[in-house]
């Protein structure tokens, strides 16, 4: 039921895949085979039936759309899935393309965040932080995007604009796909490179922002993973 915390695990490894990076006691892989993202769509579907949500669009998977997956150890505890533009097409389109269009008519070159689910269990600022500069470096620095939109529930949306600096750039309207109010919410990522320049791994207790809580040494991850790197 909607509000109780769920507490069924995905326990199962990954095996035989190369993370592409790894922080303290947790990696993070790129999806790019059926076994990483079987296991993050259960980790979607687990997180969206808790609060409610219609579970069926999460098996849903796009040829423009790389999804990322935390796990510390035998556990998936956190998944982000990164939508390319692809024939002036997001998921975010379906609601929204009015407002996203207005920005490729400018010559932006957008993307999105969908499918953000965490385990609340195993849930820490700098997974998060990992996954969502995981993001940012294929979405700006890889494809070359300049502007990134999310679709989120209303009540998150304040939460968004304090961790990652989102703003509001639509009124409230509801997602088909999840059978919830929706808003969308825009952000530039020159700003996010900005940020991670300025505040990665400077974080300090009590910190709303994420920034402080990314990777110091983005270039060294970038050398040491061109191979991973399409």
């Amino acid at each position: 039921m909607p509000g109780e915390l769920p507490t069924k695990k995905v326990s199962e490894s990954i095996s035989g895949e190369q993370y592409i990076l790894k922080r303290g006691d947790y990696n993070i892989y790129l999806a790019d085979s059926s076994q990483i993202r079987n296991k993050a769509v259960a980790l979607v579907k687990r997180m969206y039936s808790w609060r409610g949500y219609d579970t069926e669009s999460a098996a849903v998977s796009l040829h423009n759309q790389l999804t990322f997956v935390a796990t510390r150890a035998q556990y998936i505890v956190g998944t982000v899935t990164l939508g390319l533009d692809s024939k002036g097409y997001l998921l975010a389109d379906e609601l929204y393309g009015r407002e996203i269009n207005a920005f490729r008519e400018k010559g932006r070159k957008v993307c999105e965040l969908s499918k953000f689910a965490i385990d609340p269990e195993h849930s820490s600022r700098e997974i998060i932080a990992s996954l969502f500069h995981l993001a940012y470096i294929y979405g700006r620095i890889i494809h070359n995007a300049t502007d990134l939109f999310g679709e989120v529930n209303p009540r998150h949306a304040r939460s968004h604009e304090r961790m990652f600096g989102f703003r509001q750039i639509s009124e409230m309207r509801t997602c088909p796909r999840v059978g919830a109010p929706a808003v969308l919410l825009h952000l530039e990522l020159d700003y996010v490179g900005d940020q991670i320049a300025s505040l990665a791994g400077s974080r300090k207790p009590g910190e709303r922002s994420i920034y402080p809580y990314c990777s110091a040494h983005q270039k060294g991850w970038l050398a040491n993973n061109s191979q991973n790197i399409n």
